[in-house]
């Protein structure tokens, strides 16, 4: 997914007040293949209202000219997202309707862009730092000459994943904290001009010590997560229970089931009061994905190493509200051989194939 399928050309959705109907229906025509809406505008650009093709064939099937003006037909009041306004719930509001477009207007009420809601999911507050400084020496020769954040699953950078699905949730402002092999990672970037801005270490700082370098955050709240991560979590899901909760931090977690092979004893000192048969206990891991509160980043010293254990311990000491999500679906980390060959194949297409005996995984 690209900035072009969330936000569309604005000029080829916007006709004037004073157009005609015949106009209309031409510039419809145009749009063929897309979402045929188009936007009216006044004399000074502001939106006015909004049309689409049936709103013109049940003009004319009540007699209207196709010389007549836009302005007689087009419906009213229409649905933008305008500054300050609670552009989360609009968007929300606007799926539940079935809108498809949505336009984004300035102070003056004039159409900035379009939201494409086929493609974009939502508009979350929030900005959110990819950490992609590590070495990736389990992946070791393949990460000798390529950060691990560039390396391709199923054709793609694994990174480019995870920036795609921020995008498609509304989340533009996007830092990526770099280190090993920083120069690759910069120059990804700038050649796919998607409005990431990378933040350098000047050294290791952890899983949390960068965020201390991070500059420009615009939003009360904030992902923070590694970059070599495979993953379609909810992001809204996991956004509306952290605010809902009044968690300081939310971390992302995936089911860990470890089963023992053995009957395993239960006891008091010596005395064995029983025997449990080859359990499975159930476990939550961490998956690698925080949302947390701004002001989280404040209690980071600035150039110390700090691990995100170590944080979470230390809010929870402060008696912080530190909750978990679930995530449904897939999560792979790519840090091992076999996980990254597995990343790899499900991406491909080839894992089902594999699986059911077409051809032997080494």
């Amino acid at each position: 997914m690209n900035q072009q399928s969330i936000t569309p050309d604005v000029g080829r959705h916007l006709i004037s007040c004073g157009a005609t109907l015949r106009e209309a229906f031409s510039r419809l025509n145009d749009l063929s293949g897309g979402t045929m809406t188009l936007f009216v505008t006044d004399a000074e650009g502001r939106l006015t209202g909004s049309l689409t093709d049936g709103d013109l064939r049940r003009a004319v099937i009540a007699s209207a000219p196709l010389d007549a003006p836009v302005e007689h037909v087009c419906r009213r009041p229409c649905m933008s997202v305008a500054p300050d306004s609670d552009a989360y719930g609009i968007v929300r509001q606007a799926r539940n309707r079935g809108i498809q477009l949505l336009p984004v207007t300035d102070r003056e009420g004039r159409v900035e862009r379009l939201l494409d809601l086929r493609h974009l999911r939502t508009l979350l507050p929030l900005d959110a730092v990819l950490m992609a400084g590590g070495r990736g020496e389990r992946l070791r020769p393949l990460t000798l000459d390529c950060p691990k954040p560039l390396l391709p699953v199923g054709g793609k950078p694994i990174i480019d994943y995870n920036i795609d699905a921020l995008h498609a949730n509304g989340v533009t402002s996007i830092f990526v904290t770099v280190n090993y092999l920083k120069e690759q990672i910069t120059e990804h970037f700038r050649e796919r001009d998607c409005g990431v801005e990378c933040v350098e270490e000047p050294c290791r700082l952890g899983t949390m010590g960068s965020l201390a370098l991070v500059e420009g955050l615009r939003h009360d709240n904030l992902i923070v997560m590694n970059s070599d991560l495979l993953t379609n979590i909810d992001f809204e899901r996991m956004y509306l229970q952290h605010v809902d909760s009044g968690a300081t931090l939310t971390m992302a977690v995936i089911p860990y089931n470890v089963s023992i092979p053995f009957a395993i004893v239960r006891h008091e000192g010596r005395r064995i009061t029983g025997l449990a048969e080859k359990p499975t206990y159930n476990y939550y891991a961490n998956a690698g994905v925080y949302m947390m509160r701004r002001e989280v980043v404040n209690l980071i010293p600035h150039g110390e190493y700090l691990d995100a254990p170590d944080l979470v311990e230390q809010l929870i000491e402060r008696g912080d509200r530190v909750e978990y999500f679930p995530i449904e679906g897939t999560w792979v980390d790519i840090g091992s051989p076999d996980d990254y060959r597995y990343a790899d194949e499900l991406m491909l297409g080839t894992l089902g194939r594999r699986k059911a005996g077409d051809t032997g995984r080494n």
